[in-house]
């Protein structure tokens, strides 16, 4: 499994729907870049500038929305993949 580093956090990414409201099934290029994911691993936190060990806010299997072209996509074992800074992440799903 992949382990992130420092303040990162791996997401899977949640799949947009492919049908609107009225039932029109659109083109994969004509899909809004998702924003919501589980997260799937989490770093062991940032240091502050005196050398203090800041924990991370997000947890293993946490739902969060994020920044829309933040991180970067990687593919591991067939599966994609995106690799954030936890400061990329807007709020956790309750």
């Amino acid at each position: 499994m992949l382990q992130p580093i420092g303040n990162r956090v791996i997401v899977k990414v949640k799949d947009e729907e492919e049908k609107t409201v009225g039932g029109i099934v659109l083109a994969s290029n004509a899909k809004e870049k998702p924003t919501q994911g589980e997260v799937i691993a989490v770093g062991e936190g940032a240091y502050s500038s005196n050398g203090e060990k800041i924990p991370m806010t997000v947890q293993k299997g946490d739902t969060v929305l994020y920044n829309k072209y933040a991180g970067s996509e990687v593919e591991y074992e067939g599966e994609k993949y995106l690799v954030l800074q936890e400061k990329d992440i807007l709020a956790i799903v309750k």
